[in-house]
């Protein structure tokens, strides 16, 4: 077990540097503490790959100036960590970190709230790594490689999960034998919380409303794609599960699907529980229906009259759109629904096909302002009973509030 101890002295917090890892890249950002501002930001992508590269830009997001972009071919997660450790004192050198905010995929049950790391959390990490294979092992290791370019600088875990302990029992719970249910942790957690909670808020006051007193629909729409209805900025019910396999349809995952279809290949087609999970995880969605999992080459593949794409794209939204209903039946209607998310953000069209249809429930599209929206816009007509917002999701941002949240003094 790494060596983690919680800091027993506070030191004032001059910077935050946020570690969003994921399993094939690493996002960082550094933050000053008092206004939250971006101090700088840059990415690992494709690690693993010959084409494997980390660039860096000073300032704010999508700022150009002190661009730096390096190749790292074949290089690990550990190796771009490294590199990353190895490179900070020269490209941010007014900013050494003094608190180091770290996303963690999966909490299980143990958190309800951002907690700073130390070798209990650790181990925690580390048990409900069975339900995040691929992601909860890269958290951690970004914990383990700071610790030792800063021991003495206080890290702290924030959870995918965590927004969603908010959800009541009814939502959270599956309709199986609670004495299998407890045994193995199977239940409701929910994902992507971090964008959900930063969208919550920063809709709020886009509708100059308190954030206790909004009822919204945030949708993170991306190659990893969910839906969540929340109340009074708590989380009260989500698309995603017990894994980030259930729900809308993503990328490559398949999102909602009938168990008997796990056991029926398993029993029919001889398949073993690796290569179903395989084949719901990477080889469904988008990717299984169109052959590719990037929605603008789905929409170039539409125009050229290819069949699959048009029945991944009329899927996806159709999937959104059911979960649209169901969720203005959760909360009893809704001030806003907001899309984020690379789709969300930037895809018109699939917003208009997302609320085509739902006129009568007070969701109406103007498509003028759809197609020109960019951050913070309002794509909603005049008269509009709900809001429909457009809004880039800031999750590294959310990682620095609560990171700050977290190592407050009681």
């Amino acid at each position: 077990m790494l060596a983690i101890g919680a800091p027993t002295v506070r030191r004032a917090i001059m910077s935050i540097l946020v570690l969003n890892s994921g399993s094939s890249s690493i996002k960082i950002a550094l933050f000053a503490p008092e206004t939250l501002a971006r101090i700088g930001g840059g990415v690992f992508e494709r690690i693993g790959t010959d084409s494997t590269a980390f660039s860096w830009r000073a300032g704010a997001a999508g700022a150009a100036p002190d661009a730096r972009d390096t190749p790292l071919p074949r290089a690990d997660h550990r190796r771009c960590l490294e590199h990353l450790f190895d490179a900070l004192p020269e490209i941010a050198p007014e900013a050494e970190p003094t608190a180091i905010g770290h996303r963690v995929v999966h909490g299980g049950d143990g958190f309800a709230a951002a907690a700073p790391v130390d070798d209990a959390v650790l181990e925690k990490i580390e048990q409900t790594g069975v339900l995040a294979p691929v992601h909860n092992p890269v958290n951690r290791l970004g914990m383990e490689v700071a610790s030792r370019r800063y021991p003495d600088t206080p890290q702290v875990a924030v959870f995918d999960t965590a927004f969603h302990q908010s959800m009541p029992p009814m939502a959270r719970h599956y309709a199986i034998p609670e004495r299998i249910a407890a045994a193995w942790g199977i239940r409701r957690y929910g994902f992507h919380g971090t964008s959900h909670q930063f969208l919550a808020r920063r809709a709020a006051a886009i509708l100059g409303k308190p954030l206790a007193e909004t009822r919204l629909i945030t949708l993170h729409l991306g190659n990893g794609a969910s839906a969540a209805a929340v109340r009074g900025g708590l989380s009260v019910d989500t698309s995603m599960g017990m894994t980030p396999l259930e729900g809308l349809v993503m990328g490559s995952r398949c999102g909602d699907l009938d168990p008997s279809v796990v056991t029926y290949l398993q029993r029919e087609a001889g398949m073993s529980a690796a290569e179903i999970d395989e084949l719901l995880n990477s080889e469904s969605g988008l990717l299984g229906l169109a052959g590719v999992n990037d929605m603008r080459e789905i929409h170039r593949l539409r125009g050229e009259g290819h069949a699959g794409a048009q029945l991944a794209f009329e899927v996806f939204c159709y999937r959104v759109k059911k979960y649209i209903g169901a969720y203005l039946a959760v909360l009893g209607g809704t001030d806003a629904i907001v899309f984020a998310g690379g789709i969300g953000e930037n895809d018109a069209e699939v917003r208009q096909e997302c609320a085509a249809g739902l006129e009568a429930l007070g969701i109406v599209v103007d498509p003028a302002r759809n197609r020109s929206a960019g951050d913070g816009g309002a794509i909603h007509g005049d008269g509009s009973p709900v809001a429909l917002l457009v809004i880039r999701s800031d999750e590294e941002a959310e990682i620095a509030r609560e990171t700050l949240r977290a190592l407050a003094p009681e």
